[in-house]
C-alpha cells in the first residue's frame, strides 16, 4: 500500500475499508454489474440493491425520469428476494473479492425479522459480507403505509428486529423535520452507523396530459439535487452524536462531493445516481479523493468532521 492509498483507509464503527468510496444500493444491481468497469474490490465496499425476504416486482414503467439536476426514480425495490440472492448473486459478486454490504427492507417489522434470520444462518466464510444496511425508508403496512423513517418508534423497532450478526447500517430519509431524532432512534435500536440520506420525494407531470410521468406516480428524488440536503443531514447528525458512524450518500458525482461529506462528519461515502450516466463513476470519485488527499498531505481520517472542528474553533 502506498502512503497516498493508506491515507483514504477508514472505519465505518467495527467495519475496515480501504478507502471510504462505496456503491449506493439501488444504482448498482444485486451483484457483479459494474465488474466489466472496474475492480470491484478496489472499491471500500459494494451496497447492493435493497432485498427483501420474498420476491418483489417492483412499479409499473415508467420507472426513471431525468429531471433538471437530478433524477426521479420510482423502480419500486424490484428484486429477486433474499434467499435466491444469497445462492445465485453473491457467490458471483464475492468471486471479485468486494467486501458487499446486503441491504435489507420490508413491509413489516416481522419482514426485516425474517430477513435477518435468513442472514444469520448464512455461511459468511468467503462471502465478503462485512455489514447489513436497513433500509427503512419503505411504507410500514401496519401503520397506514407511513415510512418506517417517519417514526422514531418504528425505526427503532425495525433496527432492533434486524440484528443478524453483522453491523446494521441504518439508511434514513431525509423527508423528515428532524433527522438528528430519528437518527437517535436508529443508534438506540442498535444501529452501528447511520446511511444518509436516501432520495427525496417528488414528482414530474407531463403538461400535456396533466398526468404523472412515472408509471407509480411520484417518485425518489436523486443525483445533484439532493447533495446539499444530504450533506446538511451528516452535519446535524455529527454534530448530535459525535461518537457515531456515519455514511454520506446524496449526489456525489466528484472527489470534490466526497470531500465535502468527509468533511461535513461522514466516515464514507456512496456514489450512486452518478454510475447511471457513467458506470466508472465510483473508481474516478475514489482516485480524485486520494489526489486530493495526497496533493495536501492530508488523510480521510483528518478530514472527518473538519468543518465541525472549523466553526467551533
Amino acid at each position: 500500500m502506498t502512503a497516498a492509498s493508506a491515507g483514504v483507509v477508514t472505519q465505518v464503527g467495527a467495519v475496515e475499508l480501504p478507502n471510504p468510496i462505496m456503491t449506493a444500493s439501488g444504482t448498482s444491481g444485486h451483484g457483479a454489474e459494474l465488474a466489466d468497469y472496474g475492480d470491484l474490490s478496489a472499491l471500500g465496499a459494494v451496497v447492493v440493491k435493497s432485498l427483501s425476504i420474498r420476491p418483489w416486482p417492483g412499479n409499473p414503467a415508467p420507472r426513471v425520469h431525468e429531471v433538471g439536476a437530478g433524477m426521479l426514480n420510482s423502480v419500486g425495490l424490484q428484486g429477486p428476494g433474499l434467499a435466491r440472492w444469497l445462492e445465485e448473486d453473491l457467490p458471483a459478486l464475492a468471486a471479485t473479492g468486494a467486501r458487499v454490504v446486503v441491504s435489507i427492507w420490508g413491509r413489516s417489522v416481522d419482514d426485516y425479522g425474517q430477513a435477518a434470520a435468513l442472514l444469520a444462518q448464512a455461511p459468511r466464510w468467503g462471502s465478503g459480507l462485512v455489514a447489513v444496511e436497513v433500509n427503512v425508508s419503505c411504507p410500514n403496512v401496519e401503520d397506514r403505509s407511513r415510512m418506517f423513517a417517519h417514526s422514531e418508534t418504528a425505526t427503532a423497532e425495525v433496527l432492533a428486529a434486524s440484528e443478524c450478526g453483522l453491523p446494521r447500517w441504518a439508511k434514513l430519509s431525509p423527508n423528515v423535520p428532524d433527522i438528528a431524532a430519528i437518527a437517535g432512534a436508529a443508534l438506540g435500536g442498535g444501529a452501528d452507523a447511520l446511511t444518509l440520506t436516501n432520495t427525496l420525494l417528488g414528482l414530474a407531470l407531463d403538461i400535456e396530459t396533466g398526468r404523472p410521468i412515472l408509471g407509480a406516480g411520484g417518485g425518489g428524488l436523486s443525483g445533484a439535487v439532493l447533495h446539499p440536503v444530504a450533506v446538511r443531514a451528516v452535519w446535524e447528525c455529527r454534530a448530535a452524536f459525535p461518537g457515531a458512524a456515519i455514511v454520506g450518500a446524496g449526489g456525489v458525482a466528484s472527489g470534490r462531493d466526497a470531500v465535502e461529506f468527509l468533511m461535513a462528519g461522514a466516515d464514507a461515502v456512496q456514489v450512486g445516481t452518478a454510475t447511471f450516466r457513467d458506470p466508472q463513476a465510483p473508481w474516478k470519485v475514489a482516485r480524485q479523493l486520494e489526489r486530493w488527499c495526497a496533493r495536501r498531505g492530508t488523510t480521510v481520517a483528518q478530514l472527518r468532521a473538519t468543518a465541525h472542528e472549523v466553526t467551533s474553533g
